[in-house]
């Protein structure tokens, strides 16, 4: 199957899958996913906004949204691994090691490339992803992770990461819709995502 093609059926389905399995013996595409945790390294030891020690604002969801879109759920889930294991070594801030990161960032992958990877790109569809992401992963998840780390308790955590999570979400959406409104002509012009017949950037709401 040309990696250009659109996976036929729903997401998972068995074609969706070999398509997205097959990124793995791309070697564009693991060097595009060596390029993507090197940038998520990076980004994650320049935190626009650190509060504490649990409050971090940070941009490395777009680089993790365009990566996902090109290579996949399959590839998404591994390069969470690596970023997550190498950013702890360069830069940790003073947190303990906790593998439950590991798992979050190994489900943002799959979450992300579920959303993006050979699918029809849309405004609704990016702002589905950021909800999830954000209540389900970050403040769901990341509440428990934090309780069990810092003790302050689950829902101290719950409501402080609620907030930062609510007051975000408008950012990260307009961000991730100007990204790849920027980045998707180039994209599909060279063979990375299939052309869709607009390769002027345009995304629609629906």
């Amino acid at each position: 199957m040309q990696q250009n093609s659109l996976a036929p059926g729903l997401p998972l389905g068995p074609a969706y899958w070999r398509q997205a399995n097959a990124q793995l013996k791309s070697i564009r595409m693991l060097a595009l996913a060596g390029l993507v945790s090197a940038m998520i390294i990076v980004l994650k030891g320049m935190p626009v906004l650190l509060i504490g020690t649990t409050l971090k604002i940070q941009f490395t969801f777009l680089v993790i949204s365009v990566g996902c879109y090109v290579y996949g759920p399959t590839v998404g889930i591994l390069v969470g691994m690596v970023t997550d294991t190498l950013g702890f070594l360069v830069s940790n801030f003073g947190d303990p090691y906790f593998p439950g990161y590991m798992i979050t960032a190994m489900l943002s992958g799959l979450i992300y490339g579920l959303f993006l990877f050979r699918q029809r790109l849309t405004i609704l569809r990016l702002i589905i992803l950021r909800l999830v992401i954000n209540y389900g992963i970050n403040v769901l998840l990341g509440s428990v992770w934090k309780a069990m780390l810092f003790g302050k308790g689950y829902y101290y955590y719950f409501t402080t990461g609620l907030v930062k999570n609510t007051l975000m979400l408008p950012v990260e959406v307009i961000l991730t819709v100007a990204v790849f409104r920027l980045l998707l002509p180039t994209l599909r012009r060279s063979g990375l995502v299939p052309s869709t017949g607009n390769e002027k950037g345009r995304i629609p709401w629906f």
